[in-house]
Parts: C-alpha cells; sequence; structure tokens
C-alpha cells in the first residue's frame, strides 16, 4: 500500500512542483487546494483533491482523521497582503492550526514539513558573511515576520515530528514573481536599484520540490536553509537570462530615493484599492539587501540534499518552459 501524503498549497508554483516530485516516489498524493483555486493544470497528475478549511482546528481534525495522512508537507500560504495582520493569520494561523489538528487527530503522523522562506531569516549587512543556523533571525518585511511566527507557532506543537525548510529565492517553470524580471529583460530591459554591492542566491524549484520530499523520510526537528550552494552578484542573473535568449539590453540603475517615491505610491494605490501590491516600501528592504548567501552543508549532511541546477542551468530550462507555454 502506498504511503499517503498531503501537500498543501497544491494549486501554486511550488504546488505543482512537489507533486510531481512525491509522485515519482510513488506516494499518494492528496492536493489540499480551495474551491476557487484553478487546477486545469493538475489535470494530468493522478492525484486526489481535498478542500480543507484552515481556519477550524476541528475542521482539520477530521480530514486528518478521515484520509489518514502519513505525511504532510505545508506550503499554502500568502506572498502578498494588506497588513502583518493578514500575513499572520494565514502564515502563521493555519501553520499552527494544521500542526495541532495533526497531533490531536491522532493519526500518528510521520512528519510534518514546512515550507517556510530565508525570508524569515532575514539578509545580511555583511557582504562577506553567510546566513546558517547560528544567525539571528531579523526579517526585515511582514511576509518574512510571519513566516518566522509560522516557525515558532510549529516547533511549539509538542511531540510532532518536523522538518522546516528556509528556501532562497525560489524560480523554475511556472514562477510568476522572478518572471517578472525574465520578460523585463527579454524586452531588453535591466534595471536595477542604486548601485551598491549585492550578493544574492537561488533555488531551482525541482531542487527544492526534491528537498522536501527527501525531508519526509530524513532529517529530525531542525530547520535547514536551502539554495544551490552558489552565491551569485546582482547581475547574475540578468546575464544568465540574455545568454539564453540571446538578446542585449540597456542596463540602467534607478535612484533609491525615485523607487521608494514610486513604492509609496503604489502601496498607498493598495491600501485605497484594498489589494495588496507587488512593490511596496517594506519590500525594498529585500530587494536592497546586502547579502543573501546561505549555508546549505547542514541539509547536504542530514537530508542528503544534492542540488543538481546552479543558476545558469536552472535559468535555460526555466526559459525553454517559458518559451514552449508562450510566455515569452
Amino acid at each position: 500500500m502506498k504511503e499517503r501524503l498531503l501537500i498543501t498549497g497544491a494549486s501554486g508554483f511550488i504546488g505543482y512542483h512537489l507533486i510531481e516530485e512525491a509522485l515519482k516516489n510513488n506516494l499518494e498524493v492528496y492536493a489540499a487546494v480551495r474551491k476557487s483555486s484553478r487546477t486545469d493544470h493538475l489535470s494530468g497528475f493522478n492525484i486526489n483533491y481535498t478542500f480543507p478549511d484552515f481556519t477550524s482546528i476541528r475542521a482539520l481534525k477530521e480530514e486528518l482523521a478521515k484520509n489518514k495522512y502519513d505525511y504532510v508537507i505545508h506550503a499554502a500560504g500568502i506572498t502578498k497582503a494588506l497588513s502583518q495582520q493578514e500575513y499572520n493569520d494565514i502564515n502563521a494561523g493555519y501553520t499552527h492550526n494544521l500542526a495541532a489538528a495533526a497531533l490531536e487527530s491522532g493519526t500518528k503522523l510521520k512528519k510534518f514539513v514546512l515550507i517556510g522562506s530565508l525570508a524569515a531569516v532575514g539578509p545580511l549587512n555583511n557582504i562577506d558573511s553567510i546566513i546558517d543556523g547560528h544567525t539571528i533571525p531579523h526579517p526585515v518585511t511582514a511576509y518574512g515576520k510571519s513566516k518566522l511566527k509560522a516557525e515558532d507557532e510549529l516547533k511549539a506543537i509538542r511531540g510532532l515530528n518536523y522538518t522546516i525548510l528556509r528556501p532562497t529565492g525560489v524560480y523554475g517553470p511556472r514562477d510568476k514573481d522572478i518572471f517578472i524580471f525574465f520578460k523585463q529583460v527579454a524586452r531588453g530591459i535591466e534595471p536595477y536599484i542604486g548601485r551598491m554591492d549585492q550578493k544574492f542566491s537561488f533555488l531551482y524549484v525541482t531542487d527544492l520540490a526534491r528537498a522536501a520530499v527527501h525531508s519526509l523520510y530524513h532529517g529530525g526537528q531542525k530547520t535547514y536553509t536551502l539554495s544551490d550552494g552558489k552565491a551569485y552578484d546582482r547581475y547574475a542573473l540578468a546575464t544568465y537570462i540574455k545568454d539564453a535568449l540571446e538578446v542585449k539590453t540597456v542596463k540602467f540603475h534607478l535612484p533609491v530615493n525615485f523607487v521608494k517615491s514610486i513604492a509609496y505610491l503604489s502601496q498607498k494605490y493598495s491600501s485605497l484599492s484594498n489589494k495588496a501590491a507587488t512593490l511596496n516600501v517594506e519590500k525594498l528592504n529585500e530587494l536592497m539587501a546586502v547579502n543573501w548567501d546561505c549555508d546549505i552543508e547542514p541539509a547536504i549532511a542530514d537530508l542528503g540534499f544534492s542540488p543538481e541546477y546552479d543558476l545558469a542551468a536552472g535559468v535555460a530550462e526555466t526559459i525553454k518552459w517559458y518559451k514552449t507555454n508562450k510566455w515569452l
């Protein structure tokens, strides 16, 4: 009999790749989605659908008791919200409710894997340092604070076997966030904020999916940072995109104060329209951060983590998908 895995956030970018990897590992997959979510892109998968109410521990207990999951990968959450409370209610609150229900349902869950974010730690101000297990978390956005709170909520559920993964910037087929930059470069535009030195890290989505599924069977109650194991300067992503597309760009550096003004106006408009903005003043704290380099050695040692894609290879594969699916 196949072991049964619940994947939350299954209709999203990362969720798609988690499903694909789980099926490769002969797991019976239950995809937790909203009834309003589009799932046509999942139609080729042999999976079951479920529609949990993450606001209710009681409803989640019934869900878990009914389907008797062996494992949970919790990837559901939001990356844009109008307030810290909204971030906390969904990113941290849903994590708490699902973890509490898993413990109280008596289903003897073997592992609860939380897909967190490096934003929960926040960036470093020193370009020569590296984010590791000793780095004191100092998230610089409401999103990052909510992801750190989600970790704390999970750790507070005593008796639950868990693993927390903190991936850095995740990109790949179906991503819509970093895709915005891909589109700009494809159009010959290569914008930057200011002229400071920066160090970034990236993780191709299938490497994250492999790490998540592998962590169902390895690692204990620990937190792991994930990247492709390399650090890149601020121009590397555009360089690899240009190489793959064989295009040239106009590179320019926008004044910091000008971008802050645009972000402020975007934030004001979003509050009036009651719709979360993609760019806001707080988001600049991440975009303008000095150093996002992170240590993956513990994940290599404990989880057998072995990223297959560096940025050059990952960008090339991503662009192939974007072109095939007419995104570019």
